[in-house]
Parts: structure tokens; sequence; C-alpha cells
């Protein structure tokens, strides 16, 4: 039995897959391994996800650990040694990157571009087996175009200059209990500033049909096309295709956007676990 994990910062979607046979599916909380320590992801792993495992937890072979942040041997060796500290039956333990479960799960086996649309954003050329290329994303300040915290920050801006309609401008701040000193502490002097950028996009998801909010997440997205998409070695001759909730819930604009670029869009889709299952099974 192999158990294969999709991990985010927010939670952690875990499938014990006995060959194509879902055998459970346990959701724990999220966990940035460049910010955590091996001990205290180990015992996040068992106070969280072996309770729920319960006795399959002894017949897992095999983990498959996709992770924000699982780039470098040594965050990707303490998340390994935290795993096999809680599931010692397990003879193998592979830690990737969360793109490259973007990759499999979107791709399969076949070469083709692999995006991440959501709090951040991330690309990739995937030859098959592989990352062949990838465009550094660089962060909401510098880039993650597209994403939902680009996203927000441009539209807080817009709100806080007025350019936007005053009637949207005014339902927004009501909605979200905002004002121009709330949201400056919330970007400026408050943790996390990208997960609260982000929070505002269902308000625009909302109100996708007024011009000014459809013509700020169009340029958006035109703009992951140009400065990621269109980086990539022949990219007009693959399909682009799009995991995360910005994607899934903006779809419609984002084809329109790829359109624009001359890009072509493939799946979209919400969560990677479904095709990382067929990927694995």
């Amino acid at each position: 039995m192999i158990l294969i994990a999709d991990c985010g910062s927010t939670k952690i979607d875990w499938c014990a897959l006995n060959n194509e046979k879902v055998e459970k599916q346990v959701f724990t909380m999220g966990m940035n391994a460049v910010m955590l320590t091996e001990e205290e992801m180990r015992q996040r792993i068992a106070d969280q996800l072996i309770p729920e495992l319960g006795d399959i937890a002894s017949e897992i072979t095999a983990v498959f650990f996709y992770g924000a942040g699982c780039i470098s041997a040594e965050v990707c060796g303490n998340v390994a040694r935290a795993i096999r500290a809680n599931l010692p039956s397990a003879e193998t333990v592979e830690v990737y990157t969360d793109l490259l479960a973007a990759a499999r799960a979107l791709c399969g086996r076949e070469p083709g571009i692999a995006c991440i649309l959501g709090t951040g954003s991330n690309s990739c050329l995937y030859d098959g087996t592989g990352i062949a290329s990838n465009v550094s994303p660089l962060g909401f300040i510098l880039g993650d175009e597209g994403s939902g915290a680009v996203l927000g920050k441009l539209f807080l801006g817009d709100v806080l200059k007025k350019q936007l309609p005053a009637e949207i401008c005014a339902a927004f701040l009501d909605e979200y209990d905002l004002d121009l000193l709330g949201i400056i502490r919330r970007v400026y002097r408050e943790p996390q500033a990208n997960r609260f950028l982000a929070s505002v996009t269902p308000f625009l998801s909302k109100n996708i049909a007024v011009p000014e909010i459809h013509e700020l997440v169009l340029n958006a997205f035109r703009a992951f096309f140009r400065r990621n998409i269109k980086q990539y070695t022949d990219y007009s001759k693959h399909p682009v295709n799009f995991i995360g909730s910005i994607a899934y819930y903006f779809a419609d604009v984002l084809r329109e956007a790829a359109a624009a670029e001359g890009c072509t869009v493939g799946q979209i889709v919400k969560s990677p676990m479904e095709g990382l299952i067929k990927f694995h099974a």
C-alpha cells in the first residue's frame, strides 16, 4: 500500500492507495517544510496523521510526499526522516516539490506545460518524467503573476486609490469590514500578507461582470502568460494546464487571457490528488 501526500501551508491531503483502490483519505493541518524543523514535522505527523490512518499505517510500504518549499536536499531530507520515524514499514519515502505534483497530475507521463494558480503561482515545462524548465515565480512582491495574492494586491491598490466605481469600493470595504488603516496593518505589519491578499478574491469572482474588475483579472492573467509561459521553448506547441483555486474559479477569464496571448489552455482542475492517484496507481 502506498501513501500520497499533497501538502500545502493550509492543509495536507493524504491518500492511502492499494493498487487502484483508495483505502483512506485524510486531511491534516498544513505545514511549510522550510519553516518547520524535522522534529516539529515528526510530531505533527504523529499527532494528526497516524491516529487517522489507524491499523493501515503498518501496511504502508511507500510514501510519495509533494510539498511547497520541498526544493532542496536538506529540506526534503528533513521531511523524509520525519515520515520514516512515524511509518517505519515504508521502505520507500520520496519527497518532491508541489510543482512536480502539478505536472504529474496534469500531464501524467506525457510532455506538457503545468501551472499552479492559487495563493501563489508557478509553472514548468514537463518532459514526461521531470521538470525540464522552470521560470522562477519570485513571490507576490516580484512575481507570482495571476495568483490570488497578486490579484488581491492589485484590487486593494485600486480600491484605496479610487480606481474602481465608488459603489464597488464601498461594497467591498463593508463586506470585509476593512478601512485604509486595517488594510495597511494586514499587509505591512502582520504575518502572511499573501494569504490576506488572496482572501479578497471571492469578491472579485462574485463581481467579475463589473468591467473594471474583469479587466484587472484579465490583465493579471495575460501577464502570467507573457512573463512565464512564453519563456518556454515551443510553448505554443503544448497545451497549458492548470491546478489551483484561482485557475478553477476564474477559468473563463483565464481562457480569454490565453487566447489573447496565443496560448491554448488544456486541463483546469482544483486539486492534484485525483491526477496523482492515476499517476501512482
